[in-house]
């Protein structure tokens, strides 16, 4: 079940799903009993909740044409207005070379590189067992010093990410 509810102090529309025992406005954010609120609609469907609530909103506004359903309207919104590629020319700038520099820039997001702290986890995470030493070089693959290294383990230790036991780390 949909209801169509209103909120008592900024007048704002909204849809609520099944009969929880409370909701919350979205706009002025007051919590509410269900039970107490008014239903101005109750639908088994969800879309038919929204257009209903689509249609008072509008009644509100001062439309009074006729407007097409709810679904039909998000698609026509989606259709309308320029592409990016329109939009890149039109701000000046080439379409292609910006989808260049994007290829090029999710190729190197890709390429592994780590924050120094995610090369101290993925090193313990990937090795089995790894030594502080093991650690410190995996880390150094990626251009973490060693002290960096010492410093995150033990911070990773006393926040219990990690565990050592015998000069050896594994996550917890």
């Amino acid at each position: 079940m949909y209801a169509v509810v209103g909120c008592s102090d900024c007048e704002a529309l909204w849809v609520v799903s099944g009969r929880p025992e409370t909701t919350s406005c979205p706009r002025c954010g007051a919590r509410r009993r269900f039970a107490k609120l008014k239903k101005f609609a109750e639908t088994e469907d969800a879309d038919a909740a929204k257009n209903v609530r689509s249609a008072m909103v509008q009644r509100r506004a001062g439309y009074d044409g006729d407007l097409d359903d709810f679904a039909t309207m998000g698609e026509r919104a989606m259709d309308s207005g320029m592409d990016d590629g329109e939009f890149l020319t039109a701000s000046g700038l080439d379409a292609d070379e910006v989808a260049d520099a994007g290829e090029r820039a999710d190729g190197h997001a890709s390429s592994g590189s780590l924050s120094k702290r995610e090369a101290v986890e993925r090193a313990v995470a990937d090795l089995d067992r790894p030594t502080e030493s093991e650690i410190a070089e995996y880390a150094a693959d990626h251009g973490v010093e060693r002290d960096y290294v010492e410093r995150a383990l033990d911070k990773l230790a006393r926040a219990g990410a990690v565990t050592e036991s015998g000069g050896r780390y594994r996550p917890l």
